[in-house]
């Protein structure tokens, strides 16, 4: 088991619970879709996973430890993670930094060594981004950002890697590039936790999901079993059709008409 959240609450001022009593697990090679409307505690659950945010109840383990136990540098090494968005300020090079992927291995005042480079090197390889290695972080496009912040992550030589909504403001080409990534590094064993605003993104890549709403998890278990329309009525409140199309040899999800614009179609 690579990550196990056990009964965990969490709150800000000590009353209202920004979650409850949320418990799942994630072991090697999995993907892990947590679903939930905005504000229902999800970038908040991250950081209690990271231990940035400390649970009010309950317990977070990854590779066996308790992360109340554990130092960052430690939590660091085991788990990498990418944020909803990340622009860089300064002007690095992409390798630079992907580089600043290897701190948690790397020991106070110390330079980056050769193996340091080495591991940048094959996140860069890894993740198909060569070209971009040269390049400035803060001229480089949208998704080219959010794969380098991916190699980052991976320069870490995590057992975990958390993705907080990887896809958001990317267009469909970047969205397909990336979940293939993600699909790619469950293949090669990672653990992944991945908040998605996307049930479709669910289908196409996770082995489980889980629905947050109102800080607790309606359900959580197999993704064909998770994303059904009445749990999306439920966590988004619209009707949200849930089918299999033939020619994507998969399940989608289709969101109903709510204003009745356009209910005859297209010609």
């Amino acid at each position: 088991m690579i990550l196990n959240v056990s009964n965990a609450s969490f709150s800000y001022d000590g009353i209202t619970k920004q979650f409850d009593d949320v418990s799942f697990s994630l072991e090697r090679g999995e993907v892990l879709s947590l679903l939930g409307r905005n504000g229902t505690g999800k970038s908040t659950l991250i950081k209690c996973i990271l231990n940035i945010l400390a649970l009010q109840k309950g317990v977070v383990e990854i590779n066996g430890h308790r992360v109340s136990s554990m130092r960052p540098d430690e939590i660091a090494r085991q788990v990498g993670y990418v944020p909803q968005t990340h622009r860089s300020a300064f002007p690095f090079s992409a390798l630079d930094f992907v580089l600043m992927g290897r701190t948690p291995h790397i020991s106070t005042f110390a330079v980056p060594k050769e193996e340091d480079y080495e591991k940048a090197e094959e996140a860069f390889e890894r993740i198909g981004i060569t070209h971009l290695r040269e390049k400035p972080v803060s001229e480089i496009s949208g998704g080219e950002a959010q794969m380098v912040m991916i190699a980052r992550a991976l320069a870490q030589e995590p057992s975990l890697l958390i993705l907080d909504e990887p896809t958001s403001h990317l267009d469909i080409g970047n969205q397909m590039r990336t979940i293939a990534t993600i699909d790619s590094l469950a293949a090669d064993g990672i653990a992944i936790l991945m908040c998605t605003h996307f049930p479709d993104h669910a289908f196409l890549v996770s082995h489980s999901a889980a629905i947050l709403e109102r800080g607790r998890l309606i359900a959580n278990g197999p993704a064909g079993d998770v994303i059904t329309k009445e749990n999306l009525r439920e966590a988004y409140g619209v009707d949200i059709c849930v089918h299999y199309i033939e020619e994507a040899e998969r399940m989608v999800c289709v969101p109903m008409n709510p204003c009745g614009c356009r209910s005859r179609g297209v010609a």
